[in-house]
């Protein structure tokens, strides 16, 4: 047997066998972002743009595509949303002291300014997340009323 078929052979067994051993999927119960929302008031616009460009990899509930059921793809989804969580968890948020919330809002805005969030691989599979600029402008209007909040209060903490 040739070397390229032994190999394929090899990659094809790993391919399948990969499919029985998926990654825990994201998936909460009940209210999972109220904390977050009931504390920075985002207005029906923003709170649609987080609902369709955020919460899937930055919360502890992900809407998963049908192509998730397939492996490497799972696992490629799986780090995307732990890294996503890492960096800002609204599902957390009550967790988080004001200026740490206040530092949160300040990086969303940035993120989204840049262009880097929402990231372009979602983009490429979930078209309602491409923002547009009046988009952007909104959900940035909203994090920075937001981030007042925290900067002249600071007592949420």
């Amino acid at each position: 047997m040739k070397l390229a078929k032994k190999i394929a052979i090899v990659l094809l067994v790993i391919f399948v066998g990969m499919q029985f051993y998926r990654p825990d999927k994201n998936v909460a119960n009940g209210d999972y972002v109220t904390a977050f929302e009931s504390e920075t008031q985002p207005g029906p616009e923003a709170q649609k743009i987080l609902k369709t460009t955020c919460y899937d990899c930055h919360s502890d509930n992900t809407n998963y595509p049908w192509y998730n059921n397939i492996a490497p793809i799972s696992y490629w989804l799986d780090d995307h949303i732990e890294e996503g969580k890492e960096h800002l968890d609204f599902s957390d948020w009550g967790n988080y002291s004001v200026k740490k919330k206040d530092h949160k809002l300040e990086e969303l805005v940035e993120e989204v300014e840049e262009g880097e969030m929402p990231l372009k691989e979602y983009t490429w599979t979930h078209k309602e997340a491409r923002l547009t600029e009046a988009q952007k402008k909104a959900l940035m209007d909203w994090a920075m009323e937001a981030r007042s909040m925290y900067q002249t209060t600071g007592s949420l903490e």
